[in-house]
């Protein structure tokens, strides 16, 4: 009998949970789960508890109500040492796993020419429920991976893992608030592991609606805007930062736009003369312009310069919300 390892981080979006623990219930003969969920914030859960079969475990790896949430990469390395299984299967509270997809990525791990496989994921649909409970369907591959079986570079929201990939590059680093994903990516394939995405439905991620000010808030709040200022410092004169920084451009040209507002007041005020705010407000008119032509809506695009805002500003938080010299190690 194989042992799959599965462990479920609870960030209070737990209420999707039921639908996640029944998919699991239907894996192939064969294999059986063993799982934990972590309570990843002193709050505890959002919800009452789903019932668990006696293969899962409840972990409170951070007890005390002054305490912080744990870090996502905190919170599995948490439950990656509480369950057994050479695969481990990393799946959000809020994310209903595709029983279909879970079966045929286990298939994939009993391939013997597959040594060099570290992980595996596929699409993910996106849902939203709003607070009446109505359900409506978001995006139809929420990272974009593409309904084809290929090479990726990193798995997100829901992962499967060969434990000993994972614990040979070091596992998720506790320390980032967010960009542990990628980040964890970066070091699998400089070891010359391979990840890779199935051309099948994976998953459903479910939220509250988005594009909304609700989530902006959530994620300064959470200090999921921080991870990407905080890798690029962990990253600072290594191996991997040119490609880091790459992936935040969006957000440092964004800072680099509003950084250039008071320049243009300055020599503004200095000649004389409203060119130079005129040639900065042209520049973001015309960035305005051009999301809201491809979003097809000028309040998503006004919303996507106040998100890219948000982030930018948080990146530099996060930069200097690090120590670069801290340990690696997970609380359990």
């Amino acid at each position: 009998m194989n042992t799959l390892g599965v462990v479920i981080p609870c960030h209070r979006q737990e209420r999707f949970l039921p639908r996640t623990l029944a998919a699991l219930r239907s894996l192939p003969e064969g294999w059986r789960v063993e799982g934990a969920l972590v309570l990843a914030t002193p709050q505890g859960v959002d919800s009452a508890p789903p019932a668990l079969d006696p293969d899962w475990k409840w972990l409170a790896p951070n007890p005390g109500a002054a305490r912080e949430p744990l870090t996502p990469g905190a919170a599995r390395m948490a439950g990656l040492a509480a369950c057994g299984g050479e695969w481990v299967l990393f799946v959000d509270a809020d994310v209903e796993v595709d029983a279909a997809w879970l079966a045929r990525a286990l298939g994939e791990t009993a391939s013997a020419n597959r040594s060099r496989l570290a992980g595996l994921w596929g699409p993910i649909e996106e849902w939203f429920v709003d607070d009446r409970g109505h359900e409506s369907r978001g995006a139809p591959d929420l990272y974009r991976v593409g309904m084809r079986d290929r090479n990726v570079d990193y798995l997100a929201t829901l992962a499967l893992y060969r434990r000993s990939a994972l614990l040979d590059a070091g596992g998720y680093d506790p320390r980032l608030r967010s960009e542990e994903d990628f980040e964890l990516g970066l070091r699998l394939r400089a070891r010359g592991s391979e990840l890779r995405s199935l051309g099948c439905l994976a998953a459903r991620h479910f939220s509250a609606p988005r594009p909304s000010l609700g989530e902006l808030s959530r994620r300064w709040s959470s200090g999921l805007c921080f991870g990407q200022g905080q890798v690029l410092r962990l990253y600072l004169g290594k191996p991997g930062f040119g490609t880091l920084l790459r992936r935040q451009a969006l957000y440092l040209a964004t800072l680099a736009l509003w950084a250039a507002l008071p320049l243009a007041a300055w020599i503004a005020a200095v000649r004389s003369t409203p060119a130079p705010l005129l040639a900065w407000l042209a520049v973001a008119a015309a960035g305005i312009a051009a999301m809201a032509v491809r979003k097809r809506s000028a309040r998503l695009a006004a919303h996507s310069v106040l998100a890219w805002t948000l982030n930018g500003l948080g990146l530099v938080v996060g930069w200097f919300r690090i120590d670069p010299r801290a340990p690696r190690e997970a609380p359990c």
